[in-house]
Order: C-alpha cells, then sequence, then structure tokens
C-alpha cells in the first residue's frame, strides 16, 4: 500500500506536461493528430453511447484510459484533463454514461437518448455503458496494449466494482471519490466493498479531503499493496475536477496520479 508524497519524479514529471494555465491549448498544438474525434458505440442494451476519443498519432500500442464523469455530467469533465493525459503519453476515451447531464457546456448524449426512448438512468444503468466501453475499445482495436478505467463520484465506484467482477477486462483502476452510494438503489451497504475486494490490478483513489472515510472501507478491501492513495493536505475537491487548473491545488493532485500511471508504460 504507498500513500503518495510528493517524489523527485513527480516533481519532474509533472513539470514536463506543463500544466499551466495556458497549457491545455499548448498541449493541443503540439501533439500531432490529438484532437477529440467524438464516436459513437452501442451499450450492452444496445442504447448508442457518445464518446470523445483522444489519441496520440492513432499509436494503439500506447497505455488507454477509459474516462468516467461523475453524476449529472458529461464527457465534458475531460475536456482539460484528457489532453494533458495525451501528454504523458495515453490515449483516452471519454464517454456519455446514461446518468448523467452537462457540465462545461458539453451535453450528455446518451442521457438524452436514454430519457427520450424512457430507459432508466440510475447509477446502476450506467454500468453497462462502462462495459460496452472496453468491449468497444478491445473490438475495434482501438487499445491494444493496457487498458484502464478512470471514474468520478458514482462512477468512481463503478468503475471499481467493474475491476473486481471482471478482473481480466482492466489492467489498472484511478477512483476520484468512490462511495458506497447504491443503497438507495437496492444494493447492499458493502456493495462496491465487495467487489473491491476481488481486484488485482493496481489502484489509485483520491477525493476531497473530507470524503476520505466514504472510501477508506473500499480501499482497506483491496487485498495486497498494489493499491495507493492520495488524501490531498488542502480542502481539495470531489470527483476529476480535482485536476482542473481552476483549482489551486490541482498540482497536488497531478503529482500524485503522474507517478500512478508510470507504471503502465514501464510494463509495455
Amino acid at each position: 500500500m504507498k500513500q503518495i508524497s510528493l517524489s523527485l519524479f513527480a516533481i519532474v514529471f509533472f513539470t514536463s506536461v506543463n500544466l499551466s494555465s495556458s497549457g491545455c491549448q499548448e498541449i493541443t498544438n503540439q501533439l500531432k493528430g490529438n484532437a477529440a474525434k467524438t464516436l459513437t458505440y452501442k451499450s450492452l442494451d444496445d442504447l448508442t453511447v457518445t464518446a470523445d476519443l483522444y489519441t496520440i498519432d492513432n499509436d494503439t500500442s500506447l497505455p488507454f484510459i477509459i474516462l468516467c464523469h461523475q453524476a449529472g455530467w458529461s464527457r465534458g469533465e475531460y475536456r482539460e484533463i484528457a489532453p494533458k493525459l495525451n501528454k504523458i503519453g495515453f490515449n483516452c476515451l471519454a464517454i456519455d454514461q446514461r446518468s448523467g447531464g452537462e457540465v462545461n457546456d458539453v451535453a450528455n448524449e446518451t442521457f438524452k437518448l436514454a430519457k427520450s426512448a424512457q430507459q432508466e438512468t440510475n447509477y446502476t444503468d450506467a454500468e453497462q455503458d462502462i462495459l460496452a466501453a472496453v468491449n468497444h475499445v478491445r473490438t475495434k482495436n482501438l487499445a491494444t496494449g493496457k487498458l484502464i478505467l478512470w471514474g468520478s463520484s458514482y462512477s468512481a465506484a463503478l468503475v471499481l466494482r467493474i475491476a473486481g467482477e471482471n478482473p481480466d477486462m482492466v489492467d489498472g483502476v484511478l477512483s476520484f471519490a468512490p462511495g458506497e452510494y447504491f443503497q438507495r438503489l437496492g444494493k447492499p451497504a458493502n456493495w462496491i466493498a465487495l467487489s473491491a475486494a476481488k481486484i488485482t490490478a493496481p489502484v489509485f483513489i483520491t477525493s476531497a479531503k473530507s470524503e476520505y472515510n466514504n472510501w477508506s472501507a473500499i480501499f482497506g478491501a483491496i487485498a495486497g499493496d498494489n493499491k495507493t492513495k492520495f488524501i490531498p493536505k488542502t480542502k481539495g475537491n470531489h470527483g476529476s475536477r480535482a485536476l482542473w487548473e481552476k483549482f489551486d491545488d490541482s498540482g497536488d493532485y497531478w503529482n500524485a496520479v503522474t507517478p500512478f500511471l508510470k507504471q503502465f508504460h514501464q510494463a509495455r
């Protein structure tokens, strides 16, 4: 088990990503062919899911991250984050789960379709959209190397569940502010922890400082030492938005995430 602290590698590697206030645009300009491409795929129940694909020169051998948003939001949560992940060598697919809404002026197209088709849009209904994303990435050969799930808030919990119930499906998990959010939907109080106990892939979990108790039992349920937690010294923020440049402590989160991600390049 690792508790993140700032290391020399983290500082150097973080600096190389260039996360200045104008860094996102600079990154987009520097990377050939990394502009987001919007695509669709079918969920397990045949609902059309919309997603944004961020790739580096169409190199499918690079580690690949599926990015899942928080409640009430959309793939727009990652408009700033995904190009920075490109910069450190990761292809990404930011998806619209059916349980969502809008953020950063990006509407959740999957949510709109589900509503128009009178389909359920609860948190648990979105699990199939994430599973289908993994299937799409693999069957369409978008990723031939390591595949990582990344979730935010309710989807941070779902990616842990998926990794535990499908240990051969993913090679790593990043979970931003997970919790046992599903009791009102009829799930056990330890539904996520039960699945987390089965995880064999490397796991990274973080959140706002005050949210640690929401996921401490989940983190404790993960067997072995191949897990990392980051608890900010500052107030921090809920979900993946903790990495947005608008927040003064976003650099601390990036300095924690970046060394964790490094291992997926070392394993290529």
